[in-house]
């Protein structure tokens, strides 16, 4: 654990913060473009009979400053997040991250209710059990019924943990799209140059750790997927993530899984230094979102039984910090690069809510577990009673 970071935390500009998107969000709903936002109520309950039987998570690696979000200057940059998603949802606007700031670890931390610690550039597995193994062995569901869909080679041990009641044979089916695009065009990265870049954060290229990644004939048998539509379709599309929606896209269609994990990593480009890169990135985030839940919605397997939870892995620097680099880094593990949000919708989730309290983003798994009827035995995190 990074001590000295910690040490820069703040809880009170942590509360300023989720505040602020408070208000931030209230001056939207005065023009129109949402509905007026209530605060939680225990005495608000949700009327609605249905109840989840699908999980999808959506994260963010490398989170957007309110600056560039929620602020006014920010929200044309997640227009269908500020006006479609937020006010069918219930918006946690004070999320806190007490862990390493680290994309491939903070995302092991969500995956488990716990913050893990190892090297974020290290190819192992978290110690801890992820909720998938929770889901997997409880519900004696298999592997065909969680995946996880991740950026890059770095995350491809996410799905199952080394914890030795779990561990191997219980995690999710994990789908890598960028090394799936490379074997399937016979490793010519020069025809995807522009969808192969796997570490924004260093040039340094860790060698693929085979050992949790099944074949790619095998994947693609087991994906029920066209490696020439794939390759097509790879073609058309800008950036990773969209490749990565178009997995879901197509795993919704083909397999329905009831659980799906899917991290995007477009907006970690504010690593090169590029203001513009970093929110067009935010742009195609907020619309990848979107198309999803428009998915959901299209898909009678998911209709009415589908909850939807996006939620950053953390912040990012302010520009006033003299120890980070504004927008581009987040090294200072000062409150603004540690706290953040998290939007829940779906059936039985109260819609048009903020909930202000401090929460931790560990908190998520055993949320998930509840909804998906398994134990998470060995989370840290604690119940978001708000969408339970």
């Amino acid at each position: 654990m990074n001590r000295v970071a910690l040490a820069r935390y703040d809880p009170a500009v942590s509360n300023v913060q989720a505040l602020n998107r408070r208000r931030f969000l209230q001056s939207v709903a005065k023009t129109g473009a949402a509905s007026a936002l209530m605060s939680f109520s225990p005495l608000r309950a949700a009327t609605t009979t249905q109840h989840v039987e699908k999980v999808i998570v959506v994260t963010f690696g490398g989170g957007a400053r309110d600056e560039e979000t929620f602020a006014p200057e920010g929200q044309q940059y997640i227009p269908h997040l500020v006006g479609e998603l937020i006010p069918q949802a219930t918006f946690f606007t004070q999320v806190v991250n007490r862990g390493i700031l680290g994309h491939y670890v903070a995302t092991a931390s969500l995956a488990t209710g716990c913050y893990e610690t190892f090297n974020n550039f290290a190819p192992v597995s978290p110690a801890n059990p992820t909720i998938f193994e929770y889901y997997r062995r409880d519900r004696h569901r298999r592997a065909s019924d969680a995946w996880v869909i991740a950026p890059s080679n770095g995350f491809n041990h996410i799905g199952e943990s080394g914890h030795r009641i779990y561990g191997k044979g219980l995690g999710a089916t994990v789908v890598l799209p960028k090394q799936l695009l490379e074997v399937a065009n016979g490793n010519r990265g020069a025809d995807y140059e522009h969808l192969l870049r796997d570490n924004y954060e260093s040039i340094v290229q860790l060698p693929s750790d085979g050992e949790h990644v099944i074949s790619v004939h095998d994947l693609a048998e087991l994906m029920q997927l066209s490696m020439t539509d794939f390759l097509a379709h790879a073609r058309m599309i800008a950036s990773p993530d969209e490749l990565s929606l178009y997995i879901a896209q197509h795993l919704m269609q083909k397999i329905a899984p009831s659980f799906m994990w899917i991290t995007l990593h477009d907006i970690d480009i504010a690593h090169s230094g590029a203001f513009s890169l970093y929110t067009n990135a935010i742009q195609r985030s907020d619309r990848i979102c979107a198309d999803l839940w428009q998915s959901i919605q299209n898909n009678p397997e998911y209709k009415g039984k589908t909850a939807l939870f996006i939620l950053p892995d953390f912040g990012r620097d302010g520009d006033t910090d003299a120890g980070g680099n504004g927008f581009q880094h987040h090294r200072t593990g000062d409150a603004l690069s540690r706290t953040t949000w998290i939007i829940a919708l779906g059936p039985g989730i109260r819609e048009n809510i903020t909930a202000d309290r401090p929460v931790e983003s560990i908190d998520l798994v055993p949320t998930l577990a509840a909804l998906l009827q398994c134990n998470a035995r060995f989370a840290q995190g604690h119940l978001l009673h708000e969408v339970l």
